[in-house]
């Protein structure tokens, strides 16, 4: 169901109701969304398939691509909503989820859930899919609170998971955000670790030691996979040549960015886009 308030959407997809199809899912490409997946289910997220132990929410930017597999007569649920609704970046101050849930470039956001906490996303879930029957002045602003809810619980519970919850940490947890969302802000024009230390006014080595609370990855690891991530999806999904991918990636030598590619995949651009 979608409901739209002028320019603004927000939407409840229930694969129950085959809902979650991948026509509907091309069609709203654009917007943020939030997918609930019961426990044991499997979801392909771009090039990678993830089956969950637990009940888990994933947090899914514009454009990256889901699919999930016989999806009728189950419990996934797809939020989904457009910047108008609600932007991630202008609303970061009230849920600090930027860099986090969204736009993180340390993992895939998925956040699993014990009992307790997945009873009551699902009793939020529920909420929503009342509310959505609703059509009164104060239905718009009850349907974004109710979102809100659900990032700031999935905030506090990954900050948890990555024991940066105490309040002395909370510095840690900022930069860590903020390298996040610079990467994916710049990584098509800067591929270099200095760069993102100079952004950051610190030493590439001072930047080394702080991500290393977060990931085993370096940040020219962070760097080049997302740069490799977004190659992967221009090939899949685009008609651009090589050589437009190349530019596009900031790339002025083609045969270098082939080269990089290859390196880092075990495959060429051109046998890469075959699987396709």
């Amino acid at each position: 169901m979608l409901r739209e308030f002028s320019y603004k959407q927000f939407g409840q997809l229930w694969s129950s109701d085959n809902g979650i199809e991948e026509g509907t899912l091309l069609s709203i490409a654009e917007n943020i969304k939030i997918l609930f997946l019961p426990k044991n289910r499997t979801v392909k997220v771009d090039f990678q398939v993830f089956t969950l132990q637990n009940d888990a929410l994933l947090f899914i930017n514009p454009n990256v691509k889901i699919q999930l597999p016989d999806t009728a007569q189950n419990n996934e649920v797809l939020l989904h909503f457009n910047r108008d609704f609600y932007c991630i970046e202008i609303h970061d101050h009230e849920v600090a989820c930027d860099g986090i849930l969204y736009n993180n470039v340390f993992e895939i956001p998925f956040i699993e859930l014990d009992e307790n906490q997945a009873l009551h996303i699902r009793g939020i879930i529920e909420e929503i899919r009342s509310e959505m029957q609703n059509d009164d002045s104060n239905t718009e602003e009850m349907l974004r609170t109710l979102l809100k809810l659900i990032i700031l619980k999935s905030t506090r519970i990954w900050k948890e998971k990555h024991k940066l919850s105490e309040e002395q940490q909370q510095s840690d947890v900022q930069f860590l955000r903020k390298f996040s969302k610079l990467v994916e802000e710049n990584y098509k024009t800067h591929h270099m670790v200095a760069d993102y230390a100079d952004m950051l006014f610190i030493t590439p080595k001072s930047l080394s030691k702080k991500i290393s609370l977060l990931s085993k990855d370096t940040p020219n690891d962070i760097i080049k996979k997302r740069i490799i991530l977004e190659g992967k999806r221009l090939l899949a999904h685009t008609s651009m040549t090589v050589k437009e991918i190349a530019y596009h990636l900031n790339y002025e030598d083609d045969a270098y960015f082939v080269r990089f590619f290859t390196k880092h995949t075990g495959v060429s651009p051109t046998s890469f886009r075959k699987q396709f």
